[in-house]
């Protein structure tokens, strides 16, 4: 499977969503945290598989939450510069290049 590595801005998206989610209910933050974590092992194992969104980069849906982890491979690494939600405008993330 390939390293990944999360853009900072990312990363703390992801520590916000989910304290969000724990904040709502117990336990479902870190379902949030185990769900985006096999979103991560699928696009580690399959890198390829999802269709580009922008050139070089792509985005993977997870399953159970409305949420997309978009990220680009740099030097044989997965790159993460989002983990969006779904209902956010779409394009914020793109000054956040690989």
């Amino acid at each position: 499977m390939m390293a990944y590595r999360f853009h900072a801005e990312a990363e703390a998206e992801f520590e916000e969503a989910i304290a969000y989610y724990e904040s709502r209910e117990p336990g479902l933050g870190m379902a949030f945290a185990d769900e985006v974590q096999a979103t991560i092992d699928s696009i580690r194992s399959f890198p390829d598989a999802w269709t580009p969104i922008a050139e070089d980069v792509r985005r993977c849906l997870t399953n159970r939450f409305p949420y997309g982890i978009i990220y680009a491979i740099e030097s044989g690494t997965i790159f993460i510069l989002a983990v969006m939600h779904l209902h956010r405008s779409p394009a914020y993330w793109k000054h956040r290049s690989p």
